[in-house]
């Protein structure tokens, strides 16, 4: 028999006892009291040893669940670390992006700056060999022009 209903029959033997008068007491028989709690105790240990097993298995899987939670807030505290240390990499690749540009634009003003003086140089020396140039023309320009008024007198005169 179950150990509940071993205990409801002896709630039932006591409720059925014969009570003695002006007390609380009752009389019941001993031998059929004490059978039911040798049954009791014959029962007991597998009972206990299962109350035993639940609430071992209970325990671990307390112990397991808790472990299992401390496992996802560790992983969840290294993710945030990680993307943290992304978000820093990040924020330093920008700024060192930044500084590359504002460096390249800068030596781009410089080269721009020297190549147009360059030029500016290259141009000015063109220009005065160009005035030279035309100074000597102008000089052959006029002495032809004297030559061919030379000629054309002559060629008038033996006409």
């Amino acid at each position: 028999m179950e150990i509940f209903a071993l205990l409801e029959t002896l709630e039932d033997i006591l409720e059925k006892g014969k009570t003695v008068p002006f007390t609380e007491k009752c009389m019941v028989e001993k031998n059929e009291l004490l059978d039911i709690i040798k049954e009791i105790r014959l029962n007991l240990p597998d009972e206990l040893k299962q109350a035993k097993w639940i609430r071992e298995e209970r325990e671990r899987i307390i112990a397991e669940a808790q472990k299992d939670a401390e496992d996802i807030v560790k992983e969840a505290e290294n993710r945030i670390i990680s993307m943290i240390d992304e978000h820093e990499i990040t924020k330093k690749a920008y700024a060192k992006k930044n500084e590359i540009i504002a460096e390249a634009n800068e030596m781009y003003r410089e080269y721009s700056k020297d190549a147009a003086h360059y030029v500016d140089g290259i141009l000015g020396n063109i220009e005065e060999n160009m005035l030279k140039l035309g100074e000597t023309l102008g000089g052959v320009e006029q002495t032809i022009k004297t030559a061919l008024e030379t000629i054309q007198n002559n060629r008038k005169e033996l006409k």
